[in-house]
């Protein structure tokens, strides 16, 4: 029983240090458990701090290098107000410096009025003393001879009335005729020298266009889905797109060099993007159109910087470009603008008139004509609207009217613009026309002549530049071939158009003849 009790003991005994022993180890893992936290924590929170020290040190870093960047950039700033700052006073030294030198000038001025006063003061007095002497000797004159200054002067002008009549006139014709001769000769010097020194080159546009194909098979592309494409083309652009057996060719017709500029870029654009259908040409067509309207703005800023003129309406400018797509009998109108405007520039300076105004008139004159296809009127009435409504000085609305003779010319320029004119339209190749014309032409300047009553016959020569009249003397007396002359003139103007003008000849012709025998 005791051993029983006994080891009931020991075993309550064993469990109870078993139990007590796990206590132990139970607490012994979780104090190093805990420990292993603590480490990790504290590990942890070292890991935060430096980061937290990297962080500010980054930040310190940047805003360093920020302060750096914003202290070099307020330094430039400083550099550039402190140059803007000395060329302003370098500016404002110079500008104090003219006006002292302004105010000494006009101190230096008003000097020379003061002394100029003086002087027409000493000179009226002078002049006084003079007349009061010429006076005294007339007076003197009179009593020693016994006749008055009126009786003295009538009788020696009859004398001289009577002596040197016939020298007199002889003398007036002679200087008459000397002055014609040198005022010809003067002219002519003027109008050789201008075209000498203005030269331009000959060229004429044609009222066809040749577009280049890099293949035939872009015929047929263009041509479209029964036909479509050219229908469209022809449509929107309103010009003639002929389409024959020249090989990688089509070809644009039309009278309006402008629709067929535009019509040619299209085309090309079309050809170069390879997409040819009705939406994609008229996409392109508005986008040409868009540029086009710059491109002329363009000519007409080119054609003013040529000439050197200056302070133009923008408006104006465009319809100055705007004569680049008109033509008169094959002559391009903004070249031939140009060239009048260059040829009254050279004229006037050797006139001694006003340069500058002689271009722009010359540029002007032909303006009706950019757009005289929208506008009801003369191309001249046209001109003359345009420049009221810019502004435009007198003299260049008069010698646009005055241009073509409508008008009376009122000012030396207004005469220069004409004369230029002429020359441009006049001189060789500067204006084309077919052999069919110029003929046709020819023969209806003839008819005219031979029209009229008293006329025996009509010559055109000088390539249709002038018109000799021959009538009979037996019928047509002096007075009658004037009238028969001033009649072809106004005919002509009436019923014909042609380039430059014309000079007519009336010639009347009476002639004697015997036989010696």
């Amino acid at each position: 029983m005791n051993n029983t009790l006994f080891s009931i003991l020991l075993v309550t005994l064993g469990v109870l240090i078993g139990f007590i022993v796990a206590l132990v180890v139970n607490y012994l893992k979780a104090n190093r458990a805990s420990k292993k936290a603590d480490a990790l924590i504290e590990q942890a929170k070292k890991e935060i701090e430096k980061l937290k020290r990297d962080a500010a040190i980054e930040q310190k870093e940047e805003a360093h290098k920020l302060k750096m960047d914003l202290d070099k950039e307020i330094r430039e700033k400083k550099e550039e107000l402190k140059e803007s700052e000395a060329r302003l006073l370098q500016r404002e030294a110079n500008i104090d410096k003219r006006d002292e030198m302004y105010q000494k000038r006009e101190t230096a001025l008003d000097e020379r009025e003061e002394k100029l006063a003086e002087r027409q003061v000493e000179i009226q007095d002078e002049k006084s003393k003079v007349e009061d002497i010429k006076k005294e000797q007339l007076e003197l004159l009179e009593k020693i001879s016994g006749f008055g200054k009126e009786k003295a002067r009538e009788l020696v002008m009859s004398q001289v009335k009577e002596s040197m009549s016939k020298e007199i006139a002889e003398y007036i014709k002679e200087s008459e005729n000397d002055a014609k001769l040198t005022a010809d000769k003067k002219a002519r010097e003027l109008i050789v020298t201008s075209m000498q020194r203005y030269a331009a080159d000959i060229a004429s546009d044609q009222t066809v266009t040749v577009v280049d194909l890099p293949n035939d098979e872009m015929k047929g592309r263009i041509i479209g889905r029964e036909g479509r494409n050219i229908r469209t083309i022809e449509a929107i652009t309103g010009v003639d797109l002929i389409i024959d057996d020249t090989p990688e060719a089509v070809v644009l017709s039309s009278f309006d060099p402008l629709r067929r500029e535009i019509a040619r870029v299209t085309l090309e654009s079309l050809i170069k993007d390879g997409r040819i259908h009705p939406t994609r040409i008229e996409e392109l067509y508005d986008k040409v159109c868009k540029d086009m309207k710059k491109q002329i703005i363009q000519y007409g800023q080119d054609a003013t910087f040529e000439l050197g003129l200056t302070k133009f309406d923008p408006d104006l400018i465009e319809t100055i470009g705007k004569l680049h797509f008109r033509t008169s009998y094959g002559q391009n109108a903004l070249e031939h603008s140009k060239e009048v405007a260059e040829l009254s520039g050279l004229l006037a300076g050797e006139l001694g008139e006003n340069v500058a105004l002689a271009k722009r008139t010359g540029l002007l004159h032909d303006i009706g004509k950019a757009i005289d296809h929208e506008i009801e009127g003369s191309h001249v009435e046209i001109g003359i609207d345009i420049a009221k409504k810019y502004h435009e000085n007198e003299v260049v609305i008069n010698a646009i009217a005055s241009h073509h003779g409508d008008t009376q010319a009122t000012s030396v320029i207004s005469t220069i613009v004409a004369i230029a004119d002429a020359l441009s339209a006049s001189r060789p190749g500067a204006r084309n026309d077919s052999l069919e014309n110029y003929i046709q032409r020819l023969s209806q300047l003839e008819e005219v002549g031979n029209g009229i009553a008293g006329v025996e016959k009509t010559y055109a020569v000088q390539a249709g530049r002038e018109l000799r009249v021959i009538v009979k003397p037996e019928e047509v007396d002096d007075l009658e071939a004037h009238k028969i002359a001033r009649e072809v003139k106004e005919k002509i103007e009436a019923n014909m158009k042609y380039p430059g003008t014309i000079k007519i000849t009336v010639v009347r012709e009476t002639r004697a003849q015997e036989e010696a025998k």
